[in-house]
């Protein structure tokens, strides 16, 4: 009679722990013509899945077991989904407002200690209290150069996206967003002159760096270009009426935004590295609640706010600027008890060799919702038919929360989930290498959200 109840002990304990483990691969009620059916049935079988990696993992914070868990302990390059990662540590680390700068007044000057804040000079924030400040000021700036430790472009990048406005250079003292906005207006045509005559190219800010006109006539868009190792823009026109290209510029350490902070401050400006004469005392300018800036970077998907939070954090928490150290700082400290340890390269995920699990990003939702709250988490990822999920999700948008990750061959979402029975459910799906239309996988990923929604 003892061994019988030992053995229905050791039994209950037994199965207790195989619903508990981050390796239990399907929770009982996920039926075999449930979810399971649509993974191995109808996802995994589709053409362009075939030879693809997939990672699906669905966990009830509540009882706090996976309802679902296929390959969830396996890496994935996330893409977007690692800007999650960003925003646990700017959450964490850069308090309810962005440090603009820490600066010290002198008798001849303005010494500056850059903080890494992208909204500096931002067209998308017209207060900008730092510019306020320098103009107030009038004294020659100097711009410290002790706290950048890092390169202008993440590790991993690829090369050739250096004139596309999603890979703008990080830097310390960002300025414009690290780019130049170029715009063409064409006067409208009329019966002689289809075309309106000649456009007027113009670029905001105003630069001093060479700009070439393209003659060739044969290129409809217009279009700019800039030199790979050079600040030297070529400016192709095109027959549109009004076009608008960012390009991002060469930031040379803070060489470019002192020369672009030259007339738009009104005063002189340079760049000094003050090693151990740099002051003690510094007078920190913040200059704007950190919600403005995390919810464009999540609904946007922006990587430049992503890539200069991770260096922010680092500048608050290590006092310099390195994502490396960074990285390793988090992972060692608040995110030292992650499913798998990532291997984790940049702040936005444009590096392949960002490599996260499933159940590093469940895990990660869990923490945010417990340490900010989900109300807040609400406001700052997206839901159906808005940001980043605007064509998806529309029926009853409010469903779900989410950040999606994209880049040739990957597809990533990772987010919360609220069922019709009422339930609250996190979820990561990573897919890898498949090939085909990346839209005929995310609506395969839309139908497995309302599979569950429907089924929980």
């Amino acid at each position: 009679m003892r061994n019988r109840f030992l053995g229905a002990l050791l039994g209950f304990v037994v199965c207790c722990w195989q619903a508990c483990t981050p390796g239990a691969h399907i929770q009982a009620s996920a039926s075999r013509d449930g979810l399971t059916a649509f993974v191995e049935d109808s996802l995994l079988t589709r053409p362009e899945l075939v030879s693809g990696q997939v990672g699906i993992c669905v966990y009830d914070p509540v009882q706090a077991v996976y309802i679902y868990n296929y390959q969830g302990n396996k890496y994935f390059t996330p893409a977007s989904n690692t800007k999650l990662f960003s925003l646990y540590a700017g959450l964490k680390y850069l308090g309810d407002s962005l440090v603009g700068m820490r600066y010290l007044v002198t008798d001849t000057a303005l010494l500056v200690f850059p903080s890494g804040d992208p909204t500096f000079l931002h067209p998308s924030y017209p207060s900008q209290p730092v510019i306020d400040l320098m103009r107030r000021t009038r004294k020659k700036i100097w711009l410290a150069d002790d706290n950048w430790q890092d390169h202008a472009q993440g590790f991993g990048w690829a090369w050739d996206d250096y004139n596309d406005d999603y890979a703008a250079e990080r830097s310390s003292f960002p300025i414009f967003m690290n780019m130049i906005r170029w715009v063409q207006d064409r006067p409208k045509g009329n019966s002689k002159d289809p075309f309106g005559g000649s456009p007027s190219i113009y670029s905001i800010p105003d630069v001093d760096w060479a700009v070439n006109f393209n003659p060739d006539t044969t290129r409809k868009s217009f279009y700019v270009r800039r030199s790979l190792n050079q600040n030297i823009f070529e400016v192709i026109e095109g027959m549109e009426e009004h076009k608008e290209q960012y390009t991002p510029f060469i930031t040379d350490g803070l060489t470019s935004a002192a020369l672009l902070l030259k007339d738009t401050a009104g005063g002189t400006v340079g760049v000094q590295h003050f090693g151990s004469k740099l002051p003690a005392a510094w007078t920190v300018l913040r200059s704007r609640p950190v919600d403005s800036l995390f919810r464009p970077m999540m609904y946007n998907s922006d990587n430049f706010f992503a890539e200069q939070t991770l260096l922010m954090v680092g500048n608050e928490a290590l006092g310099s600027m390195n994502d490396a150290r960074t990285i390793d700082f988090l992972l060692k400290g608040v995110l030292d008890s992650l499913p798998q340890k990532p291997n984790w390269v940049d702040g936005c995920g444009l590096s392949r060799n960002d490599l996260f699990t499933p159940q590093d990003f469940v895990w990660l939702l869990n923490r945010l919702q417990r340490e900010f709250g989900l109300a807040r988490m609400e406001r700052l990822l997206p839901t159906g038919g808005t940001g980043t999920l605007s064509a998806y999700y529309h029926q009853d948008s409010t469903f779900i929360y989410a950040k999606t990750g994209s880049l040739s061959g990957v597809a990533a979402l990772s987010g919360y989930l609220f069922t019709r029975s009422g339930h609250q459910l996190l979820f990561s799906v990573l897919i890898n290498n498949y090939t085909g239309s990346g839209t005929a996988v995310r609506r395969q990923i839309e139908k497995m959200i309302h599979l569950i929604r429907d089924r929980y």
